[in-house]
């Protein structure tokens, strides 16, 4: 089962992508995460990257491509990526790939938000500077203003969790996704999911479509 899973910032789609990994054996590509782990590692891409984050904008196709792809061939089982394609040029280059090796997408998942939740769910995120524990000041506030429950290090809001970020970061998803959704529609694999409420409220609309798809896989023999 290959699964790409979209949304704008505080969709839950990280959330979600990583239940569904467990639950159906999957491996999860995230480019989310590969372009925060070369921030981290203050490589000179890095250092590149964080700029294009910190403005707003999207990291440039060919940047992403190459992160993707290089981590699909590193292991080609199943797969759900979160976040990615995000523009023609990647879709194009993600079908090329998965048509040199006799595969396809099962399922185009978008968990969809409002602009007002997404800029809710984000701008209101707070990380501690030391342990890297995450907070949100109307979710999961922390004991202490400010202040870690764990370590006791200062919480910090990151360069683009400001709302002004987010909602830029939110139109640039409606802009840049309205043509890879048509995309995948013409495919037939596109499903909108609702996603406004509790995380397992959001699951229960999830899972249902993806244990049908995993069903009939093996009534047809594919399998992982």
């Amino acid at each position: 089962m290959n699964i790409l899973i979209f949304g704008p910032p505080g969709s839950g789609k990280s959330t979600h992508s990583r239940t569904i990994t467990e639950r159906y054996g999957l491996t999860y590509v995230s480019s989310g995460d590969m372009i925060r782990a070369e921030i981290e590692r203050g490589s000179s891409l890095g250092r590149e990257l964080e700029r294009y984050l910190a403005r707003g904008d999207l990291i440039p196709d060919t940047v992403v491509n190459t992160l993707i792809i290089s981590r699909l061939r590193r292991d080609r089982r199943n797969f759900i990526i979160d976040g990615y394609p995000r523009t023609a040029e990647q879709v194009l280059a993600l079908e090329n790939y998965l048509y040199d090796h006799g595969m396809s997408i099962d399922v185009a998942m978008e968990i969809s938000i409002s602009k007002e939740e997404s800029v809710e769910r984000i701008s209101g995120r707070r990380i501690c500077s030391k342990c890297g524990a995450v907070y949100h000041l109307r979710y999961r506030p922390p004991k202490v203003p400010g202040k870690c429950d764990v370590c006791g290090g200062r919480l910090v809001q990151r360069e683009d969790d400001r709302p002004e970020i987010v909602g830029r970061r939110y139109d640039l998803y409606i802009r840049n996704m309205e043509p890879i959704i048509k995309f995948y529609k013409k495919q037939g694999v596109y499903v909108r999911i609702d996603g406004h409420g509790g995380i397992n409220e959001v699951w229960e609309r999830i899972r249902p479509l993806l244990d049908y798809i995993r069903n009939r896989e093996s009534l047809s023999g594919g399998g992982p």
